[in-house]
């Protein structure tokens, strides 16, 4: 096991990929892209909080992230566990469009526009979804309504579907600010595409990677995913060396969470042809040795950068944040959620809009804002949402500077959580001392679990059914 500046250079070893370690600490919990999770969210909170809050930090300094959600994709991809709408009807588009609308004048009418917006992401679903004409109409009610700084000098992100994305989409994005973009590829393999039901050559790919470079996108994302049907470590390595020799800036690796109670498209995929724990782990294994060597830094978790990557260099500074999007370099800033089932975290609250769209059409024509249930972070919240977000980013902790803002000793405060952090020490996974914890090469792939035990929450442990498993 190898180390550099960057962190882990190579996670090679059986010790590491201990099939009999991994099911004694893998247990099902959150991605912590939030905190407390969406399953405390309650009904207690809606539209009239949300405008009550959107007033009180109105003049505020620090900086907002908007975040648009576009739910409509023209076909389902039967791994998906998203909040979409399957239609190939693509005039609905523009009657959601219009709430839309509706709800950003309302967000802005109580908001102001004296805080600078520094992070945009549109996600779903596809937004590409979206031709041309409405997404620079929706850019341009953006831009009226907040105050968006210069492509330059923030994050404006979209989620592609490659498959959805002309060239002429690919300028119109550039030209009307986006600077990032985030492909779904999951696997090239023709018989994994097919058991997925998502069909997408890498020449289609390729195009539309290429198309962004030519119009000055700064960073390109794929995702990928592992734990599919037919996948074998063999299968996925010829897809690795595609996405490799596309040489994209970040490269996301997806756990594939197998939830067919919850999520109904799941319910199509042929679990006999799912890789077995073992194989699953090679893959995992494998993947995370060949993106090492081939040049990409382990951010944690799932994501990998290059190494003059901003997502790398703020992880090295100490600056790496998580939020409804993943790992960012934006700071802890507000976040307005805009469309059906958006999540926005605003001063110290989150607001979750409606989920269906009859009920969002019906909220944003009677007031201009949809939110149905959220919750208001106590100072206990605010203390472990800290903690956990630390250990998330940087795979350490010192607990001095919490003791010095907090005026607490954070080994009494703590000392439940870091008793159960003592099985994970004797197997591995981190070391503990009087001052802090280091979480070791092994325990980075179960840094879930590690947090878990700060999350006061989960100490209800139906909660963890809703979850899927870390590995």
């Amino acid at each position: 096991m190898l180390e550099n500046k960057e962190g882990i250079a190579h996670l090679g070893g059986a010790d590491l990929f201990d099939l009999d370690l991994i099911k004694k600490h893998d247990k099902a919990g959150p991605r912590y892209t939030s905190y407390p999770t969406a399953p405390m969210f309650h009904e207690g909170i809606g539209s009239t909080q949300y405008a009550e809050t959107l007033t009180r930090v109105a003049d505020d300094d620090a900086p907002l992230s908007l975040y648009i959600h576009i739910p409509f994709c023209n076909t389902v991809c039967y791994y998906c566990g998203c909040n979409k709408i399957v239609t190939k009807q693509y005039g609905r588009a523009q009657p959601y469009l219009d709430l839309l609308f509706k709800e950003i004048d309302a967000v802005a009418d109580l908001l102001g526009n004296s805080r600078p917006v520094t992070q945009l992401h549109f996600g779903g679903g596809t937004p590409t979804f979206l031709n041309d004409e409405q997404i620079r109409a929706l850019m341009a009610k953006l831009k009226e309504r907040f105050q968006l700084v210069s492509d330059d000098k923030a994050e404006y992100s979209i989620e592609m579907d490659p498959r959805e994305c002309t060239p002429e989409t690919v300028k119109t994005l550039r030209e009307v600010g986006f600077n990032r973009m985030s492909m779904g590829v999951q696997d090239f393999d023709p018989v994994v595409q097919k058991a997925v039901n998502r069909i997408q050559s890498k020449e289609v790919t390729l195009n539309v990677l290429n198309d962004a470079r030519r119009e000055g996108f700064k960073s390109m994302n794929i995702d990928l995913m592992y734990g599919l049907p037919y996948q074998t470590v063999e299968t996925f390595d010829a897809t690795l060396d595609q996405v490799i020799a596309f040489s994209p800036d970040r490269i996301a690796l997806f756990n594939y969470a197998h939830l067919p109670e919850m999520f109904m498209p799941q319910r199509r995929i042929d679990e006999t042809a799912m890789p077995s724990p073992q194989e699953k782990l090679n893959i995992l294994e494998h993947s995370i040795n060949k993106l090492i060597d081939a040049g990409y830094v382990f951010i944690g978790m799932d994501h990998f950068a290059k190494p003059d990557d901003e997502l790398t260099i703020a992880q090295q500074e100490g600056n790496l944040y998580r939020n409804f999007q993943g790992y960012s370099t934006q700071a802890d800033c507000d976040l307005i959620g805009l469309g059906l089932t958006s999540i926005g975290y605003v001063g110290g609250s989150f607001f979750q809009n409606e989920k269906e769209m009859e009920d969002y059409q019906e909220a944003i024509e009677k007031d201009g804002l949809a939110v149905f249930r959220g919750y208001t972070l106590s100072d206990e919240d605010h203390l472990r949402r800290a903690v956990i977000m630390r250990l998330m980013c940087d795979f350490k902790l010192n607990f001095s500077p919490f003791e010095q803002v907090l005026d607490i000793d954070f080994k009494q405060h703590f000392a439940d959580a870091l008793a159960d952090l003592k099985a994970m020490q004797s197997d591995g996974l981190l070391t503990l001392t009087d001052f802090g914890l280091v979480v070791l090469p092994a325990g980075r792939l179960m840094i879930r679990n590690v947090a878990m035990v700060f999350d006061e929450h989960l100490r209800n442990k139906a909660q963890q059914n809703t979850f899927s498993k870390v590995l």
